[in-house]
This record gives C-alpha cells, sequence and structure tokens, in this order.
C-alpha cells in the first residue's frame, strides 16, 4: 500500500463534514473547553503559510482536549467589513458583498481571476472547527447585533458610585429629583449644574443634548486622523510613518463630529483585570501602557490678558509632578489646543498658523515615536503662575497632543528631558526664559528627573522638601487657591465610532433636529443600501451620502426613499459607519449561539461557555482589538448579558512566518552617455558571479557602489568586446517569484523571461556550472516581494499532513521563523516511514504480537512528551518526538498492535488525516478524533537493566547487562565467572574489583 495523502485527506475531510465529527454541544455533560483564533480578515490574495501557523497550533489543542474528554467549542469565522474590501470596490467598480464573498467561498473576480476561497483553503488543511457556528460580521443576521448593542451602549450611563454601567433611566430619575449636583458619572468636563426643577422644566431637545454629554457612545467634535485619499478617519494602529497603512496616502489631523465610545470609564478595570488573566507580560505590559495610569494634581493656569490684567480664560494641566511648580519656565499647549486662536497674538498668528498646517499632516503616533526632533512656536501669550503671580510664556509644540490629559503641560525643564531640550533649543528666542532649578543637584549637562535623592530649591513653602511631601503640600496649596486639586489620570481615550465608509456596520440611528433617535430593536437589522459608488458625495459627505434609498419613517418603522426627508415623520439615517473594530468586539459570543436569531446568544449558552479558555492570534492587536474586546465584555457583564468579567482567559502570540525571498541582480550599462541609449544592454548577473568579483577586488564591499574597475571585471566575465569608454550604471536587486527558483536556489532563466516581458532579450551572466544562483532574503511574506508560498501548493505536492506537522516543526510557536519549502521533503518522508511501520507496498502487516520491552518504553515516552508538549505549547519538540519514536519502532522491527494503535491516538492531532486512516485499516470504526488519549504509565520509563563497561586497570574490555537490582557481591560473582573476564585474567586473580552499582565495574591487578 503506498501512502497517498491527497486521496485519504479528501476522504477524511468529507467524513468529517458528513457526519459534524467536530459539532460542539451547548448540553454537553463534558467539561467545556473554547478554544479560539482571531478570525481573519478575507483578502483576495487568500491565505499564504504563514497564516495557518496560529491555526494549526490551536487546532493541536483542540483535537487534544477532545482526545482527553472535553467538549471543545472550536469555532470559525470572517472578520468580513474592511477598507480593503471597500478600496477594491472603489478600483474596480465591484460590489463589495460580492467580491468578500468570492473571496470567501471561491470563485471568479470580475476580471476572470479564480479565487482559492478561505473556506476552501482552510478545509484543505483538515482542521477541526465547528463549521456550524461560522460567523460573518457583514452578514446582517450578525451585525443585527452588532446594532442593538450599540443601542445598549447609547441607553447607558457609567455610574462611578457603583462601578459599573448602569441603563441611562436610572440617571434620568435621579435629575428628575435631584438634579445632577451629586452624580458620580464618567462623562464630559464642564457639563453645568443643574437642579431637579431645572431638569424637568427643560425642553425634550435640552435633555437629550444634557443626556449625549453622560452616555457611554455619544456624539463630540473630536481630533481625528482624516485620510482624504481613502476618504475616511483611520485609527492610530492604521498609521505606518504618517500615511495610512493601506494605499499609502497623506493622513492629516482634523476635528469633525463623529459618534465615541467612553471606553475611559473601564479604564481602571481594564488595568486590574490584567492580573487575572494568563497573557505574556509583554502583551499585558503594552495595554498598562496604553492605558497609562498617572498619579498626580489637575492645576489651572490663569491666563494674562494683554493689559496683564486677569483674564478668566485659564489653562488646565494635569501633572504627575506638583512638587516641581516653583520649576515652571513655560508651558507648551497641543497645536490643535481650543485655546491657541485664542491667545496668540497677532504678532505671533502667521508663524503659529503655519507651524499648525504643518504638525497637521503627522500623525499622533509619528509625534509620539519622534523623541529627536524638536520643533514649536510661540504665542506671545502668557499665563500667570498660581503662587509666583510671575508671567510664564505659552508654546505650542507638536509633542504634546490634544487627546492626551488636556493637550497642555507646565514645562519644568529642570526635571525633564524634553521639557530640557525645548529650553535649550530655544534659549535666548522670544517667549524662552531661562531655566529654574529647583534642585540641589546639578543640571548644566541635563534634567533631573529622579522622584528620589534631592531635596527642594528656590521652591518658597516646598523648599528642603522631598517627593512624597513636597507632592501633598504643593496639591493642598493649590486647592486653597481653587487652581488645582488631586486627580489619577489616564491616557487611555475615549475611541472614536465613526468611519465615513460605506462597507462596515450602518448605525441603527435617525436623526431629529439634529440630535440622534436609536431605531428600535425589533426593527433590526438596518441593512447597508445599495450605492452607484462607493466614494465621498460632492459635497463631501460620506458614500452614504449616494444612497439613494437611506431615510427612516416612524411611521411604518422602514428605510425609505431619501426624498421622502419631511423631518416630520420621515427623517435621515446616520451616513457614517461603525469601525473595523465594531464586529470583532464581541464575535466570540455568537460563536457560542451562532444559530440564535433572537439574541446574540441564549443565556444558557453564554452560562455554559463562559468565555475563551485559550485564545490564539497575532501580537499586532496587544492594544487595539484586546483592549475594545475587554471593553465590550465588560460592559456586556455590566448589563447582565456577558458572565465573566474578561473575555479570553488565556493569550497565546503565535510568531510570524517569514518569506525567504528570491533576488536577482540586474546590471544596466551602455556607451557613454553622449550616445543614444537604444544601444543599453541589460544583463542579469549570478549570486555567484557577484560573490567572486567582490572577492577578488576586496575595496569593493557594496554591491550597488561598484567602481568602473568592478564593472570592468564583471563585463569579462561576460566576454564583452568592449571598443569605446563605458557607462557605468549599477546593480539593482530585484525579487523574484520564488516558483521559478529550486529549492537549489538555481533561477530558471526561461521561466523568468516569460515572467516578465522586459526580461526577453537580457542577457544572463551565470557561473562555471553554467548556473543562475538567486541571492535570498528573510523577510515578511507578501506578493510585493514574490515570496508568498500558498498552503494549497504545499497540500497538492505534499499533504495537509506534512504541511501542519512542518508549521509546528520550524520552530517555538510564539517565535518568528523563515519559511524554506527544502525542510518539507524531510516530513513527508517522516510520514512514509510512519506508515511502513502499518503496512508494506501490499498490505496491512500490523500484529497481535506482545510488545517488548523496548516498544512499550519507546511508546510511553512518546505519549508523555507529546502531552507535556501540548499542555506547554511546545508544539515543534512533539515533531521531534515522533520522528524518534518512529525511528526507534522501525529499528526495533515493531509491528505490534498495542503499540502502533495508541501511537495512531498520539500522533493524530497533528497529522489528523494519516492517523484516521491508519485508525480505520486497524479495524476501528468512527472517527479516531474523541477516542481518548493513551495514559502515560511511568513503570515502562522505569529502567530494570543496566549495560555496564567491564573495565580492567581502567581500560574497557567490554559490556555486560545486568539487572539494576543486584548488589555488589551478585555483581562481583557473575562478572567473575564470565568468559570474557576469565580469557582477560588469564589465571590471575586481580587484586581489587570495583563496583559501583548502577555505573562502573573495574578489575585492578
Amino acid at each position: 500500500m503506498k501512502y497517498n495523502p491527497n486521496e485519504i485527506e479528501a476522504k477524511w475531510q468529507k467524513y468529517w463534514a458528513e457526519n459534524q465529527t467536530f459539532a460542539a454541544s451547548n448540553n454537553s455533560e463534558k467539561p467545556k473547553h473554547y478554544v479560539l483564533d482571531m478570525f481573519p480578515y478575507p483578502s483576495g490574495a487568500g491565505l499564504h503559510v504563514g497564516h495557518p501557523l496560529g491555526y494549526i497550533a490551536s487546532d493541536v489543542y483542540s483535537r487534544y482536549k477532545r482526545h482527553q474528554g472535553f467538549n471543545v467549542l472550536h469555532p470559525m469565522g470572517y472578520d468580513s467589513f474592511g477598507l480593503p474590501a471597500e478600496q477594491y470596490a472603489i478600483q474596480t467598480g465591484q460590489r463589495p458583498e460580492d467580491t468578500t464573498s468570492v473571496n470567501i467561498d471561491g470563485g471568479f473576480d470580475k476580471e476572470g481571476n479564480q479565487i482559492a476561497g478561505y473556506r476552501k483553503q482552510l478545509d484543505k488543511i483538515g482542521f477541526s472547527f465547528d463549521w456550524s457556528r461560522e460567523v460573518r460580521t457583514s452578514n446582517p443576521d450578525y451585525y443585527k447585533h452588532t446594532q442593538w448593542i450599540f443601542i445598549q451602549l447609547f441607553n447607558s450611563w457609567y455610574n462611578k458610585d457603583t462601578d459599573k454601567a448602569e441603563d441611562i433611566s436610572t440617571l434620568t430619575a435621579v435629575f428628575s429629583t435631584e438634579g445632577n449636583a451629586n452624580i458620580n458619572a464618567v462623562c464630559d468636563d464642564n457639563i453645568a449644574v443643574f437642579s431637579s426643577s431645572e431638569w424637568n422644566a427643560y425642553a425634550k431637545e435640552t435633555q437629550e443634548k444634557i443626556l449625549l454629554q453622560y452616555r457611554l457612545t455619544y456624539l463630540a467634535e473630536t481630533e481625528v486622523n482624516w485620510c482624504p485619499g481613502l476618504g475616511t478617519v483611520l485609527a492610530n494602529d492604521e498609521i505606518v510613518n504618517g500615511v495610512s497603512e493601506r494605499g499609502g496616502f497623506t493622513v492629516v489631523r482634523k476635528k469633525m463630529t463623529q459618534w465615541s465610545m467612553r471606553i475611559s470609564a473601564y479604564a481602571e478595570r481594564l488595568l486590574q483585570g490584567l492580573n487575572d488573566i494568563d497573557w505574556s507580560e509583554s502583551i499585558k505590559e503594552s495595554q498598562r501602557n496604553w492605558i497609562g495610569k498617572s498619579v498626580g494634581a489637575m492645576v489651572t493656569f490663569k491666563m494674562i490678558a494683554g493689559d496683564k490684567s486677569e483674564d478668566e480664560r485659564g489653562i488646565e494641566v494635569f501633572t504627575t509632578r506638583p512638587d516641581t511648580i516653583f520649576g515652571v519656565t513655560f508651558m507648551t499647549l497641543a497645536p490643535e489646543h481650543d485655546l491657541v486662536a485664542q491667545i496668540t497674538t497677532p504678532e505671533q498668528k502667521k508663524a503659529v498658523e503655519d507651524y499648525i498646517e504643518k504638525t497637521a499632516k503627522r500623525s499622533e503616533r509619528e509625534r509620539m515615536a519622534d523623541v529627536k526632533t524638536i520643533s514649536g512656536v510661540f504665542t506671545g501669550a502668557y499665563a500667570e503662575h498660581p503662587f509666583t503671580k510671575e508671567p510664564v510664556p505659552v508654546w505650542i509644540g507638536d509633542y504634546v497632543l490634544a487627546g492626551y490629559g488636556t493637550g497642555a503641560v507646565m514645562a519644568v525643564p529642570c526635571g525633564d528631558e524634553r521639557d530640557y531640550a525645548f529650553a535649550n533649543f530655544f534659549k535666548g528666542q522670544n517667549g524662552m526664559l531661562a531655566i529654574k532649578n529647583i534642585f540641589d543637584k546639578d543640571i548644566s549637562e541635563a534634567a533631573f528627573g529622579s522622584k528620589d535623592g534631592f531635596k527642594l530649591v528656590d521652591s518658597d513653602f516646598l523648599t528642603a522638601l522631598g517627593y512624597k511631601e513636597g507632592t501633598k503640600k504643593a496639591i493642598e496649596a493649590l486647592e486653597k487657591l481653587n487652581q488645582g486639586y488631586g486627580k489619577i489620570n489616564y491616557r487611555l481615550r475615549d475611541a472614536v465610532f465613526s468611519r465615513q465608509r460605506y462597507w462596515g456596520e450602518p448605525f441603527p440611528v435617525y436623526y431629529v433636529n439634529g440630535l440622534p433617535q436609536m431605531i428600535d430593536a425589533q426593527h433590526l437589522p438596518i441593512i447597508l443600501p445599495e450605492v452607484e459608488k462607493y466614494l465621498p458625495t460632492e459635497e463631501g459627505l460620506p458614500p452614504l451620502g449616494n444612497a439613494l434609498v437611506w431615510a427612516w419613517d416612524t411611521t411604518t418603522n422602514k428605510v425609505v426613499s431619501t426624498d421622502l426627508v419631511d423631518n416630520v415623520t420621515i427623517f435621515p439615517l446616520e451616513l457614517n459607519t461603525m469601525p473595523g473594530w465594531a464586529g470583532s468586539s464581541w464575535y466570540w459570543m455568537r460563536y457560542m449561539d451562532a444559530g440564535n436569531e433572537k439574541e446574540f446568544a441564549s443565556a444558557e449558552a453564554l452560562k455554559y461557555w463562559e468565555n475563551v479558555d485559550l485564545y490564539i492570534g497575532g501580537s499586532e492587536h496587544a492594544t487595539g482589538h484586546l483592549l475594545y474586546s475587554r471593553f465590550w465584555n465588560k460592559f456586556l457583564k455590566d448589563k447582565g448579558f456577558a458572565p465573566t468579567e474578561e473575555p479570553f482567559k488565556k493569550l497565546i502570540n503565535q510568531g510570524m512566518i517569514l518569506g525567504t525571498s528570491a533576488l536577482v541582480y540586474r546590471f544596466e550599462y551602455g556607451i557613454d552617455s553622449s550616445s543614444v541609449n537604444q544601444n543599453r544592454k541589460v544583463v542579469f548577473l549570478s549570486k555567484n558571479v557577484i560573490e567572486k568579483a567582490i572577492k577578488e577586488n576586496k575595496m569593493f564591499s557594496e554591491i550597488n557602489k561598484a567602481s568602473e574597475e568592478i564593472y570592468n571585471k564583471l563585463i569579462s566575465y561576460h566576454g564583452a568586446i568592449v571598443e569605446s569608454p563605458l557607462e557605468f550604471r549599477y546593480f539593482t536587486p530585484i525579487h523574484v517569484d520564488v516558483s521559478i527558483v529550486n529549492a537549489s536556489d538555481e533561477l530558471d532563466i526561461e521561466r523568468f523571461k516569460d515572467w516578465r516581458e522586459d526580461n526577453k532579450e537580457a542577457e544572463f551572466i551565470c557561473d562555471e556550472n553554467g548556473k543562475y544562483i538567486v541571492g535570498r532574503e528573510v523577510e515578511k511574506m507578501s506578493k510585493s516581494k514574490y515570496n508568498v508560498v500558498t498552503p494549497d501548493d504545499i497540500c497538492n505536492e505534499y499533504g495537509a499532513d506534512t504541511l501542519r506537522l512542518y508549521e509546528m516543526f520550524l520552530g517555538p510557536l510564539e517565535q518568528a521563523k523563515p519559511w524554506n519549502t527544502a525542510g518539507i521533503s524531510g516530513v513527508f518522508g517522516f510520514l512514509k516511514k510512519l506508515c511502513r511501520l502499518y503496512f508494506d507496498e501490499h498490505n496491512m502487516i500490523v500484529t497481535d504480537e506482545v510488545p517488548t520491552k523496548d516498544n512499550l518504553k519507546t511508546l510511553h515516552k512518546t505519549i508523555k512528551k507529546v502531552a507535556d508538549d501540548i499542555e506547554n505549547f511546545s508544539f515543534n519538540t512533539s515533531v521531534s518526538q515522533f520522528m524518534i519514536c518512529v525511528n526507534e519502532l522501525s529499528t526495533q522491527g515493531c509491528h505490534s498492535r498495542s503499540i502502533l494503535e495508541p501511537l495512531a491516538i498520539v500522533i493524530s492531532p497533528y497529522a489528523p488525516h494519516i492517523a484516521e486512516e491508519l485508525w480505520s485499516l486497524l479495524g476501528n470504526t468512527g472517527s479516531i478524533a474523541t477516542v481518548p488519549f493513551p495514559v502515560f504509565e511511568p513503570k515502562h520509563l522505569v529502567e530494570s537493566e543496566k549495560e555496564y563497561p567491564v573495565s580492567f586497570n581502567g581500560k574497557m574490555r567490554f559490556t555486560i547487562t545486568l539487572p539494576l537490582d543486584l548488589n555488589k557481591e551478585q555483581i562481583e560473582e557473575i562478572v567473575m565467572k564470565d568468559e570474557r573476564t576469565i580469557k582477560q585474567l588469564e589465571g590471575r586473580t586481580p587484586n581489587k574489583v570495583i563496583i559501583v552499582p548502577g555505573k562502573i565495574i573495574n578489575l585492578v591487578g
């Protein structure tokens, strides 16, 4: 019998699908275990071999837990709303829902390109997903629940006294009886105080405006990352080096009215919750830094008007070092700060406006990361120091962000490196005072930033104090002046929840007199309308502004023609859509009860599954997705829907599989510059030729900086006839499709010429063997680098079991590792060797013979190793153990059923198709998937015998195997009677017999 992976794998994948082998039950008596992968965005490019790494790991673990008797939920779906689908729609004129569907299910796009389809690719790898629970975030039957959650957020406020979200009705009840003076809520700043009688007298519209200041999702004008090229707002993690990650378009800071979420209400709970979950410390630390808890004081610096009289306007700053307040030399506002336009003097207006325009082109992330560039402009305005009453110059600088803290800092250069650098950079200029030193330390070379080991000087009533006492006294003094108070601050800001794009969840919102109204949940979903084009309107409205049917009829409770809007019974609907993270912030709950049409999941299903036991995904989601998910989960817990505070008990971040790119070296030359360019030649030089030239010309160290001498040397390899002065050009390393390079790094020149039309007439300088050898570089796998390897190709040639084993074998799950197709054949060979333990070319050769001690030792060593490895997520060492096991059993000539049957179970989480086939051929019925995992028996690893080296005067002459329970006298008796000993002694009696049981035997003299 021959190992035919394609035939075997198709057979068992069909069996699993038909028998719903991996369907999880919501009513099982078995203990539950929920294993989840971060679901993919289904792009048209499909999967490459890097994508399944985490899925394979989670699948190995899921299968193992089933063997252990757990009811395992291991679902899969698609995060199918996204900007790439919309961009593709804009470029090609295709509907995003159509391209998304093709990307998932497979088929042909508008250009006739065949798309493999994520579902088919995933099925081909043999994952044990419960496909009956599949979700697609862009399906109305899914996003109607996202819309419902949004409504719950809108109808909730955060009560600091109970430390949880509550229904908005509990807030209005207090307003109507007590007013808002004693309300302790997370809300907008500077809310006016009103009495119950005032509240009851307010018009409905006024009440709604006030409630918007308290709701957990609200409309507000905020600073956003606006990308004109994409026509939408981007999150910070969608911007790289100041441009959009998708398309590389310019991003500017802009104020827009947006929906926002009060994630800041949950800052402390998000912080404390990290102590209760099994995540890597690096991910936890990323979240702690993002939340950014700081203990300090809020301080108000009053403004000084032009006539030096006090003005009611003031600048609020949050500082973690109120003890250093006497060291304030200047203040810095974010360029976007509301006060900038009001306080800037006419003399400074042009410089300030120019600086603001320049800053708007830099993303917040870029500004935060750039610690080297120093820039700023003096506003011409001055604030008044709370204690000394001295004027403090007010600057703007892009290192201060409007959304962090108050968007203003009190600069103490003697105690902060960035303030120190700023003050020294602008030293001597108008508006920059000399640095004040308030520490008993030297600051001539650098700021003193420590909170320990100093005494304050020149600090009035704080002089001679340290950090703790100074902080306490400073806050007390500020409170007496009514210009400050102690405060805990968080860096975490409310999350913008609007996107000016089409392909996203519609908001269940219509507007009456400009105020948002929620559509009743019974009328959900509000389905995306058809639009003629997916670009913003000519007036700059979002793409939904192009919809002809996008208004809400409050009498029929239906979406109707936009032309019918009368603002009496028919009102305009929200034109923005929800961001990409909306659907992914609760999807794990939908998997618990995906077929439920009435609610996002039943209380019974939520209670049974509770939360995710193991979550596997990329570390790139350390802050965004994971913070938003935890936020929504905590909110739903407050409202009585989610059963647990945290969504994901254990989190593992898989490392990236890197591509091994192939590079060819293009070399362009021709005659001198006074001649026509038509004589220019293009040559591709083999890596070996270049290396030889470099070696022979020691002065040459960089390929793209070759001298004319090296150029001539290379031409000599080609045998070119040089009749005129040559014009030197340069090498250009060019990525080439890895599919036209073999495992020996040899380029298929003819296929290369066909691959790129402009290479048809190129010449190739090969090495002495006539081969063109490419260069190699390990880098991120991507289409642009032509280094993508698809799992389909590997599965077709070697089988899915080979792919699964190989990906697990590459290295530790959490580390990045390069892909090298050359290693695949070794794993494929291992599987063929495994099969030879069970059958030969014609028949099964498994017997009922009693296993030997060595057989049992090999098996149980493997059972223990694999079980321990899976529990510790050390999958690569399990694969090594499989190889050792098969080699040992082959050497032992083992074909015993009592060994090979449990071996098939042990290997089945990694190579499920061949395991199923072997299980079936052994005469078993049903799937191997739920057969109990073999029990490790330690007795089989206990050594009962020892092979002793027998030495004569320290020189080993032979070995002898003896039971380990023999004492010295028994060992000596056996050794002395051995014929080999008698021969060595030749009638002599040794002076001494040294025996160390279990170690050595040495006869001396």
